[in-house]
C-alpha cells in the first residue's frame, strides 16, 4: 500500500498516518500538511497548503515520480476558529467572509487535491480516494437547519465526490471515491461543541481513524460516489 494523507498534522490525519504506517502491507505513507510532521522509515512528510495550489501540484508531482498511490485521504476541514468564525444559528449571521473561508478549506481544497492527485492514482487496480465529509452535509437528513456555510461546504463536497466517482470509473473500473463521516472526534474542530455530548458519542482520533480504515477496507466499486459514516452506514444525499 502507498497512501497519501492530506492534513497529517491534524488529530485524525496524524492517527491515520500512524495506523497505516504500522501495517505490514504499507510501503510508504506520504504525510502532507502545512507544517510538515516528523518522518520515519515509512512516513515521508511533504509540505502542502490548501490555500496554495502550487504546493498541491508540487506534492502530487513528487509523489507520482515514486509510483501511483492506491489510497488518498483528505483529512482536512474547518468549522470554527479563534478569529471569530463560528457555525451560524440563523441566516442573519451569514457573512461572505465565513463562506469564503469554509468553502475554501472544505470544498475547494479537496477539489484541488482531486485535480492533481486523481491523475497519479492507479488505472487498473483498486484505488480509493476519500474526503472526510459530515452527516450535516446531507440535504435530506437536515431537520434543524443552521450551520449554513459548513452544511453548504459539505453538501458541495459530496457532489464533487459523486462527480469524481463517475469520471474515474471511465478510467479505472476498480476505482472508488467516497466521503466519510468520522463521527464526533475529540479534536480542535469539535472542541467548542462537545458540551453535553455523551462520552460514548465522542471518539478519540485513534478510535475514529481505526473505524474509518475498517470502512475503507470493506468498500467496493459499487460504493463509489456515496458517503458513509464511521460505522459503514450510508448517509443519504
Amino acid at each position: 500500500m502507498r497512501a497519501v494523507i492530506i492534513g497529517a498534522s491534524g488529530g485524525i490525519g496524524a492517527a491515520l498516518v500512524e495506523q497505516i504506517a504500522s501495517r505490514p502491507e504499507c510501503e510508504n505513507v506520504y504525510a502532507l500538511s502545512r507544517h510538515p510532521v516528523a518522518g520515519s522509515n515509512k512516513v515521508t512528510p511533504i509540505r502542502l497548503d490548501l490555500d496554495q495550489e502550487e504546493t498541491i501540484s508540487a506534492a502530487a508531482t513528487a509523489i507520482g515520480k515514486d509510483g501511483a498511490p492506491d489510497l488518498v485521504i483528505v483529512a482536512t476541514g474547518i468549522l470554527s476558529n479563534k478569529a471569530g468564525l463560528a457555525p451560524e444559528k440563523s441566516y442573519r449571521q451569514q457573512t461572505s467572509e465565513a463562506f469564503e473561508k469554509v468553502l475554501q478549506i472544505n470544498t475547494i481544497g479537496p477539489a484541488l487535491i482531486a485535480k492533481h492527485f486523481l491523475p497519479i492514482m492507479p488505472r487498473k487496480q483498486r484505488a480509493v480516494f476519500v474526503a472526510l465529509s459530515a452527516r450535516v452535509g446531507s440535504i435530506s437528513d437536515n431537520r434543524i437547519g443552521g450551520w449554513h456555510a459548513y452544511r453548504a461546504s459539505k453538501a458541495a463536497l459530496n457532489m464533487l465526490i459523486k462527480n469524481y466517482a463517475i469520471e474515474q470509473a471511465r478510467r479505472n473500473e476498480a476505482f472508488i471515491a467516497v466521503g466519510l463521516h468520522p463521527g464526533t472526534v475529540d479534536t480542535g474542530l469539535s472542541k467548542p461543541f462537545q458540551s453535553g455530548l455523551p462520552d460514548k458519542q465522542l471518539f478519540s482520533a485513534e478510535q475514529s481513524a481505526a473505524y474509518l480504515l475498517r470502512v475503507i477496507e470493506g468498500l467496493t466499486p459499487s460504493d463509489s460516489g456515496k458517503v458513509f459514516d464511521w460505522a459503514g452506514k450510508e448517509i443519504p444525499a
